[in-house]
């Protein structure tokens, strides 16, 4: 009998990429990516993973590389990949196979459709407009109310997400957003970026799968005016009370979008006057949060969107109440990653990894978005207090791995 075959449209490049890989094997089938730069997947060679160059960025381009595997139609269909869900979900729907409605996905991609329709469902969201123009933003922003945050329509992983504080930030960061015509995979980019009310308050995110809020995350973001995550606690230290109204708005919002089948990421600010919705994103939460998820509460996400694509039921019963965080080393200047920095032969105590996932050698600057994150150090304790100590404590250590590089100037 032929093996079952899972069919991955492109990947994350490391973290759950590889992870979809190992629980598509556990689950009996055998994972296949398709990729436009098979180079891209490092950890496709070391997890030896038939990889198929294909056009990925079109539907056709999918379904033909999948015809030409020879094996008629495929278990299951899906990604990883936050730019790659819309094109997995119609490519799902045109074979036949379980997937999120693509409408629904495809909506929920351009932040400024999915915040129109959620705030046409009552769901709060941050003040906003969908601008082409840098007099337009200006405009919007004039309404709004400074300080403001712009953002793209379709970005991941806070790429071109500035706060804007005056008229000249905003006229910066419009020329910035405006001149950037693909993202960092060379897809093209949808037209204008947004204008939004900066919203005061803690972030969090909740994760969803299906209609059932698995948990609450906190977040830790670096310094202003860029909105890169620092790190994560897993569940979010919060009164239950405070953990029910963030959920109740992000399941309220997942079914506004009509979405509903698999995980969804669902990032909201907490303030005085209760949760409000920044922005959902159909697929798992990045930055290693379901690794955390699972290392606290036995609870394998990964698994639960891979057995959605093959039609099988996901198991998301708790089995552990522990708590967990992870804090990343980040690139905040010019500077040199040293690979030969290691962690200890014994961790410390709770500390469950400390890994450099740059690239040792190569010079390094702030990009100020995902692309800063070159290491992490992640732990789980009983209480949210020794997780959080144990990954910051660790954290300590991995920062001896970036070496300040001199700039030109400094050269001089």
């Amino acid at each position: 009998m032929t093996e079952p075959t899972l069919v991955l449209v492109e990947s994350n490049t490391s973290g759950t990429g590889r992870l979809f890989v190992r629980r598509a094997r556990e689950l009996g089938t055998r994972p296949v990516l398709l990729a436009e730069d098979p180079g891209r997947y490092d950890y496709a060679r070391a997890e030896d993973v038939t990889v198929v160059r294909a056009d990925t960025s079109s539907v056709a381009g999918v379904l033909e590389a999948v015809a030409a595997l020879g094996n008629g139609t495929p278990a299951g269909l899906t990604t990883s990949s936050d730019y790659f869900v819309p094109v997995a979900a119609e490519a799902a729907a045109a074979l036949g196979l379980p997937g999120p409605d693509p409408r629904a996905v495809t909506l929920c991609r351009h932040k400024g459709s999915q915040h129109t329709a959620l705030a046409a469902a009552g769901v709060p969201v941050a003040g906003h407009a969908r601008v082409n123009s840098t007099d337009a933003a200006l405009e919007a922003a004039d309404r709004i109310g400074l300080p403001v945050v712009l953002k793209p329509a379709d970005g991941s992983g806070s790429t071109g997400v500035r706060l804007c504080r005056s008229r000249e930030e905003i006229t910066a960061q419009a020329a910035r957003l405006l001149a950037r015509t693909h993202n960092e995979r060379g897809i093209p980019t949808a037209p204008g970026f947004l204008v939004e009310s900066y919203v005061e308050g803690p972030e969090f995110s909740v994760e969803v799968f299906e209609h059932t809020a698995v948990t609450v995350v906190g977040k830790h973001l670096g310094s202003a005016p860029h909105f890169v995550e620092i790190g994560h606690d897993v569940p979010a230290p919060v009164p239950a009370a405070t953990a029910e109204a963030l959920a109740d708005t992000a399941v309220a919002a997942v079914k506004a979008l009509g979405l509903g089948f698999g995980a969804a990421h669902v990032e909201l600010r907490l303030t005085s006057h209760g949760p409000v919705l920044i922005e959902v994103n159909p697929r798992l939460g990045g930055g290693m949060i379901p690794e955390l998820i699972r290392s606290a509460l036995s609870v394998d996400l990964v698994r639960a969107q891979v057995a959605a694509a093959l039609g099988r039921p996901a198991d998301l019963e708790p089995r552990t109440a522990h708590h967990a965080a992870l804090r990343f080393l980040v690139v905040e200047e010019p500077a040199i990653l040293d690979e030969s920095v290691t962690a200890p032969a014994a961790l410390p105590l709770h500390v469950t990894a400390m890994t450099l996932t740059g690239r040792g050698g190569v010079p390094l600057a702030p990009q100020h978005d995902h692309r800063d994150r070159v290491g992490h150090a992640t732990a789980t304790a009983a209480t949210a207090r020794d997780a959080a100590r144990a990954a910051d404590g660790a954290l300590t250590l991995l920062r001896t791995a970036l070496r300040p590089r001199p700039t030109e100037e400094s050269q001089v």
